[in-house]
């Protein structure tokens, strides 16, 4: 089990309105600048962890590979999830700062 501290905030987040997730709606964030982090699961394909590594870094939006899809799921209240974005950036810094502490 990863830190539950990142899992607790992405369900806050999610709670909030303030994250998306699924392959699509966090494309379309990330697009459209809503996107603050992405957080892309370590058990996610090499294809998926590659396309979202490249459109973030196109747009310049940080992106952590973090967790994996049962865990990420779980946090949030859905099935497994390989990406997330949180779209809030008082949230995504609580994440990131989080990430640090590892």
């Amino acid at each position: 089990m990863k830190c539950s501290k990142v899992l607790s905030l992405l369900g806050i987040a999610m709670r909030g309105r303030n994250l998306v997730s699924g392959e699509f709606q966090t494309l379309e964030a990330i697009k459209t600048g809503a996107a603050m982090l992405v957080l892309v699961a370590e058990d996610a394909s090499d294809n998926t962890k590659k396309l979202f590594h490249d459109k973030c870094s196109f747009y310049e939006v940080p992106v952590v590979d973090y967790g994996t899809k049962e865990e990420l799921g779980r946090a949030i209240g859905k099935d497994f999830r390989s990406s997330v974005a949180v779209c809030e950036p008082g949230l995504a810094d609580a994440v990131l700062k989080q990430l640090d502490r590892k």
